[in-house]
């Protein structure tokens, strides 16, 4: 997104945990984001000083950054603490009201990518929202980011841009297993890095007013990928036509012209293992496994869930619903084929590697 939108005039900010590669060539802004605070890796290495085996001049580091483009990054905050953690948000606010208040005035439309660090363990929460909620931190923390969250809308609202800026609050993963912030998923099962729908779905608001429809929700299928290509067309860039793209366009979907996503499955992975398939309301399991700290079980025979009569994902209906399985094969024989025109990067792969010379 950095990249594209930069190239078609965007100012472009990103802050908050960056986790996608941590040397020259792999920052925020080298690949387009004008600037960039915060951790490179996850937030949950805030919790590292705080044991006593733990060497900061010894073991790995985990500092928070800052970056400008074009003048590289360096080292804001030396290391990632429980203190830092706790109110690092402010700082992300801070920084994205200057941001946005700056390219208004310059007349410059902007892409501001916002990863605030909640619900994300460890959820401490910062000292006006300690004790706030009837839930312990985990309560607060939400508040905290209901506040937040607020906040930014109220900025977006006062600078009278609303009507022309799209804004998106998306979950990228399920609930946390590890306790003591352990979430809920509701009234799915299961927890984030597994299969099960508690982690699969997550929540996706967007708000755009004139433009998509407000008061609507909906249970199509729509895959985080699918958010590059859509968020492109948006703001009328194009789409690179030099690699697979494997997002969809959900234009149409979101703005109410139609009630059915432009996407009706998708394979779901953990690493390199594929745990399954979903099509539509069915979910093809290659391997059984609730919750992120459980082993993971490789059935004999995938099962299959509908997932309107059985949510919960308890019993398996193969026996009724075999023929969903042609669809899986389907899918994953598309997958292979796409592979053959396009290679994975391997893992460890130089910022340059291109996938079409390695064939």
């Amino acid at each position: 997104m950095g990249d594209i939108l930069s190239a078609k005039g965007y100012a472009c900010a990103c802050y908050g945990k960056w986790h996608l590669g941590a040397s020259d060539g792999r920052w925020p802004t080298d690949h387009g984001y004008d600037e960039w605070y915060g951790p490179i890796r996850s937030n949950d290495e805030s919790l590292w000083p705080s044991r006593a085996e733990y060497d900061p001049k010894r073991d790995l580091h985990s500092p928070v950054m800052e970056g400008t483009k074009g003048k590289g990054v360096r080292v804001a905050i030396d290391m990632l603490t429980m203190d830092v953690r706790r109110d690092i948000d402010l700082e992300y606010l801070k920084r994205a009201e200057v941001f946005m208040r700056r390219s208004v005035a310059e007349s410059r439309p902007f892409f501001a990518y916002f990863n605030h660090s909640m619900m994300h363990m460890p959820t401490i929460p910062r000292r006006e929202f300690a004790g706030q909620s009837s839930s312990g931190d985990w309560g607060d923390c939400l508040l905290e980011l209901d506040a937040d969250f607020g906040q930014l809308l109220d900025l977006i609202d006062g600078l009278g841009i609303a009507n022309e800026t799209i804004v998106i609050l998306a979950g990228d993963n399920g609930a946390e297993e590890t306790w003591p912030w352990r979430g809920t998923s509701g009234y799915w099962e299961g927890s984030h890095f597994t299969g099960m729908e508690g982690s699969l779905r997550t929540p996706c608001l967007i708000r755009w007013p004139g433009q998509v429809p407000a008061d609507r929700q909906s249970n199509e299928i729509v895959h985080m990928a699918d958010m590059f290509t859509t968020l492109t067309r948006w703001a009328r860039a194009e789409i690179p036509q030099d690699r697979i793209i494997d997002g969809v366009d959900q234009r149409a979907f979101f703005e109410g012209r139609t009630d059915q996503s432009a996407r009706a499955e998708f394979i779901f992975w953990n690493g390199a293992r594929m745990y399954g398939v979903k099509w539509k309301d069915f979910k093809v399991a290659m391997v059984q496994q609730a919750h992120f700290w459980d082993p993971v079980l490789e059935y004999a025979v995938p099962h299959i869930y509908n997932l309107k009569l059985d949510p919960k994902e308890r019993e398996n209906q193969a026996v009724y619903y075999g023929w969903v399985a042609g669809h899986a094969g389907r899918m994953v024989g598309e997958f292979a084929a796409s592979l053959r025109r396009e290679p994975l990067i391997p893992s460890g792969a130089p910022v340059d590697f291109n996938p079409y010379k390695a064939k």
